[in-house]
């Protein structure tokens, strides 16, 4: 059976608050561009941050990092149990999945309507393994629903479902004091080392800065915070 399709969604803000708050996420807290890395403009994304979004572009020398970090990683981490972790079984959903770890593990931070369908979610979902969350999302319309008419709101002309799309989303939270790496392609998160609330947002930015590293030509790299709305 092939593997279900969806558009992908856009790097934008915009559409990925108004596709939260459409699942019942109240707009106390916000996503917003991370528009560079030196500490002036660091400084101007409002805090607290409580996530981190990174669309890169999946290259040949990821790919390759992509294997060596698995093997060595395997068995070597200690990870919270309190992690939530959805593994992405679904084509073009990375950035979905990017924004439900992202509210799956801030739920004490963020505010939800009373009927949302993105808590409701996470809590029939809260007790099942990475690939059970994976196969009970292909079958939740209303995330499903949502996020295609959010894939349609973007600047720019959504791809067809068939084209290859080489552009990835991933997540960085603060689970316990430690800052995880939350990528539904990889078989487990990865810990990145400690942080803590006041320094989350530098410390998911030095990880980014080795993404771009990675692929120095590259310039498809987009940096995206969960803020809480300062107005």
């Amino acid at each position: 059976m092939d593997c279900p399709r969806w558009l992908p969604l856009e790097s934008n803000p915009e559409v990925m608050t108004k596709f939260v708050n459409c699942l019942g996420m109240k707009p106390t807290w916000q996503f917003g561009d991370v528009y560079g890395l030196d500490p002036e403009l660091l400084s101007m994304v409002p805090r607290p941050v409580c996530a981190v979004l990174l669309l890169f572009p999946v290259t040949e020398k990821y790919e390759a990092f992509k294997q060596e970090e698995e093997e060595k990683l395997k068995g070597q981490q200690q990870v919270s149990p309190d992690i939530y972790f959805i593994k992405q079984t679904i084509g073009n959903a990375c950035g979905t999945i990017g924004l439900i770890h992202a509210v799956a593990n801030n739920q004490s931070h963020l505010e939800f309507e009373s009927d949302s369908p993105l808590k409701k979610f996470i809590e029939q979902t809260v007790k099942m393994t990475p690939e059970e969350r994976a196969t009970f999302l292909e079958k939740d319309e209303s995330i499903r629903v949502t996020h295609e008419s959010s894939a349609q709101e973007g600047q720019s002309e959504a791809p067809s479902l068939d084209e290859k799309v080489n552009l990835h989303f991933i997540a960085f939270v603060n689970v316990g004091g430690q800052l995880y790496e939350l990528d539904g392609r990889k078989p487990f998160p990865v810990v990145h080392g400690k942080t803590s609330e006041d320094t989350f947002l530098e410390d998911a930015v030095e990880v980014c800065k080795i993404f771009m590293a990675r692929d120095p030509q590259e310039v498809r790299f987009t940096i995206i915070a969960l803020s809480k709305d300062s107005y």
